[in-house]
């Protein structure tokens, strides 16, 4: 069993999660942002939406904030369609609304909505596209499915746009190319992100966060019998 670790002040809902199995007063408040982002992508720079919720509240008091990326869409073939993403990044964050629930820590259970995003877009994505998470991985694996999932990392160099201000930021990304009773899909997962101007501390703290939360995935592969490599941000 991996050694969970521990950010103070809390960085993850996992760490939301700990303090309160510890004993802590923990509240939580969430507010959603959809964020559009140029992302620059080897020679082909594109924009995509991100969809992120950002944590409020107190343990024992003391105020926390840190924001999660859950997904990000755009309309062509470098990461999934805004509609696509929508739906992933509920999945995920519905796994987290549990895992707070479950701890005792009461949280509105609200969620992402594609509302008007899609004027935005010409063309509708195709019906009946399948969504994986990675989660939906460990779960089919389970289910005694055949899996087996690669990992490649990346540092993501993008601008967001927000309130008409620019901000340089960097995504930590993961992409898992995988194999479900043979068939391909691909999971995408942003595991931090931190501002690129923010100096090493920044990005060693955006770091130990996202190696953390592959630590704890690593886990669940392993324990669900399912093949992968273990690679990690810290020394990428």
């Amino acid at each position: 069993m991996p050694v969970t670790r521990h950010h103070h002040p809390p960085m993850r809902v996992t760490d939301l999660v700990e303090n309160r199995r510890h004993g802590a007063a923990v509240t939580c408040d969430t507010a959603f942002e959809i964020l559009p982002v140029d992302f620059q992508h080897r020679a082909n720079p594109y924009r995509a939406h991100v969809f992120l919720c950002r944590y409020s509240g107190a343990v024992d008091g003391e105020a926390y904030a840190f924001r999660k990326c859950y997904a990000r869409g755009c309309p062509n073939n470098l990461c999934p369609h805004v509609s696509l993403a929508v739906q992933i990044a509920n999945r995920y964050l519905q796994r987290d609304y549990h895992m707070l629930r479950s701890a005792g820590i009461q949280v509105r259970e609200r969620l992402f909505e594609l509302a008007d995003m899609m004027v935005q877009f010409d063309q509708p994505p195709t019906p009946g596209a399948e969504v994986w998470t990675l989660h939906d991985l460990v779960a089919a694996s389970r289910e005694g499915r055949k899996v087996r999932a690669d990992a490649a990392l990346s540092f993501m160099s993008a601008v967001e746009h927000f309130d008409r201000q620019a901000q340089p930021q960097t995504f930590l990304m993961g992409q898992f190319p995988a194999e479900v009773d043979g068939a391909p899909c691909t999971c995408e997962r942003c595991f931090a992100c931190y501002p690129t101007d923010g100096g090493t501390e920044a990005r060693d703290r955006a770091v130990a966060i996202a190696d953390a939360r592959l630590e704890l995935l690593y886990a669940e592969f392993e324990k669900a019998g399912i093949d992968s490599p273990r690679r990690y941000f810290k020394g990428a």
